[in-house]
């Protein structure tokens, strides 16, 4: 049976509260920040706020096992998975490009709950036995290659594949700690310092090889949605963050993102 590697140091620093690397070396504010502007991954997740879980297997070759590796769905940019109150039926996952999950309120409100790249599983939530409606929709913003796992196919694959069951727990578990940690970040911190750490975990800071820009078409309405904020707000800090040269506009291939936006998230 596969195992999970579950990272032991700190990963929620918001408010920030100095701890110790794996390496037993204290974090001061100042040199966690210096460490991570020079690249170390883990002072990226202890800054920003990025879960340590990792699964120790293949992804793809635990879904080839499980039988799912030919069922493809493939979207065009702005096509839907599934709307909310639509059944919930099936499991998806990304093999390739980007996936928005929104809510829209009674009257009419839409908010973003998260955006989701490549080997992230959704709709998830079709799992529970009262869950028979989508509580959100998924829409794809880039083009997309999904594989889709009815419901039933999954719970048995949780029960006889250790391996896949693995990487999915490890993946769902992944998915709650970011859930947290983006609730603590609502709660505490203004919204300057909300919009810093999404650019950052959207550009995938700290993430091994992840490259380290933000994702290209995404607009500033989507962006207030995810910090919880106005578009003139977002609009203005991001005028800001620009003359800082905490980032720059690309022509046509999105947002560079410099590390020095860290001191943000520390400091805002």
């Amino acid at each position: 049976m596969a195992t999970c590697v579950i990272s032991e140091t700190a990963t929620n620093l918001i408010p920030f509260r100095p701890v110790k690397g794996e390496d037993g070396r204290g974090n001061s504010q100042r040199g966690l920040v210096q460490r991570a502007e020079r690249g170390d991954e883990q002072a990226f997740r202890n800054v920003v706020g990025i879960d340590g879980l990792k699964a120790s297997v293949d992804p793809e070759a635990a879904l080839a096992n499980a039988g799912f590796g030919k069922r493809v769905l493939n979207l065009k940019e702005n096509a839907v998975a599934y709307s909310q109150g639509d059944a919930a039926s099936a499991v998806f996952y990304i093999r390739k490009g980007k996936v928005r999950l929104t809510v829209v309120s009674k009257v009419g409100k839409e908010a973003t709950l998260c955006i989701l790249g490549e080997g992230k599983f959704f709709g998830e939530s079709c799992l529970l036995a009262q869950q028979f409606l989508r509580m959100e929709s998924a829409t794809a913003m880039t083009d997309c290659e999904l594989l889709r796992i009815d419901k039933k196919e999954i719970m048995l694959a949780l029960q006889r594949e250790h391996t896949f069951s693995d990487l999915f727990l490890t993946c769902l578990v992944a998915r709650n700690i970011r859930y947290q940690e983006d609730l603590v970040d609502h709660l505490f911190n203004s919204s300057e310092k909300r919009l810093a750490r999404t650019l950052l975990l959207l550009a995938h800071f700290g993430e091994e090889g992840a490259p380290k820009t933000v994702m290209p078409k995404i607009n500033q309405e989507t962006l207030a949605e995810m910090v919880g904020t106005t578009r003139s707000r977002v609009s203005y800090f991001m005028n800001r963050f620009r003359k800082l040269g905490f980032l720059e506009y690309g022509d046509g291939c999105g947002i560079q993102v410099h590390s020095s936006l860290l001191k943000v998230v520390l400091n805002a």
